[in-house]
């Protein structure tokens, strides 16, 4: 599910960029879902202009999943977005999940919601798995632990599920909003700064999640001196990888396709504009 993310990336492409084709090619059908890993802020400001972007530039409805309460929008969205209006947030629901038993229950009841709503959500993002997974309700235990991966294995399968039954279902509604897109952000403990016996957990739990979000967007920041001289407040590389690049790779020409198998930046300046550079 790159569609969305990739939209997000060009539309808000740097300027000193040429901007030759933003037209986006849809998802491919075996795709399940896009997994956003890296720090946890810069995911959250992403995830929350994919949700912005669906939601006013496809006209889609979005559920937002996240512990954290939002209470306005970044900075950094408001200046990408300055002219953002009320009817396109109304589009997106921000549902708040305490635990992983609460987050389980609300998506499953999407599947009932989905039968009284005349229009169910074409995007579901999951802000932050590793706060469901690894924290006090998802386990406390150092070192690697089989009900956590049990754990996200069930969650991610419930996740893939809710979007495939979503997606028949706005194919059977002849709504041009299908697929149902599926978007999740994850930082393992290695990216936080942890020691390698917690890391170890989170990188099983990773493993267990590249099997059912086939892309991922991995996020990388660049420490660089050019970086620093450059003015900028900061810089991230985002690579994309996973099995859903290679089977897009394997059925289309990839030659001059900017949407598969690619690298970006994401360039971030003092008074908190978001850009993004292809690399």
């Amino acid at each position: 599910m790159t569609d969305i993310l990739t939209l997000v990336f060009r539309t808000f492409m740097s300027h000193t960029e040429v901007r030759k084709d933003l037209a986006v090619a849809p998802p491919a059908p075996t795709t399940c879902g896009t997994l956003l890993v890296g720090d946890p802020g810069i995911s959250r400001s992403v995830l929350l202009l994919a949700a912005v972007t669906a939601a006013s530039e496809m006209g889609l409805k979005v559920i937002f999943f996240t512990q954290t309460q939002i209470q306005s929008l970044p900075v950094c969205l408001q200046k990408c977005v300055p002219s953002l209006s009320p009817q396109s947030l109304k589009k997106i629901k921000f549902s708040y999940p305490r635990t992983v038993e609460e987050l389980l229950q609300q998506v499953a009841s999407l599947h009932e919601s989905s039968n009284t709503s005349p229009i169910p959500p074409s995007l579901i993002i999951v802000d932050r798995l590793e706060g469901y997974l690894c924290g006090p309700e998802g386990g406390t235990h150092s070192g690697v632990h089989t009900g956590e991966q049990s754990c996200a294995a069930h969650l991610s399968a419930l996740l893939c599920d809710s979007a495939a039954f979503l997606t028949q279902l706005l194919k059977q509604r002849s709504s041009s909003s299908a697929p149902c897109r599926l978007i999740a952000s994850f930082q393992s403990e290695v990216d936080a700064g942890h020691s390698s016996g917690e890391a170890s957990c989170t990188d099983s739990i990773l493993d267990v999640l590249d099997r059912y979000f086939q892309v991922r967007f991995t996020l990388d920041r660049d420490r660089s001196y050019e970086a620093a001289a450059a003015g900028l407040q900061e810089v991230w590389h985002i690579y994309l990888s996973g099995t859903g690049i290679t089977e897009a790779c394997s059925t289309k020409d990839c030659e001059d396709r900017q949407d598969v198998a690619q690298e970006w930046q994401l360039l971030i300046f003092p008074d908190g504009l978001m850009e993004f550079k292809l690399v």
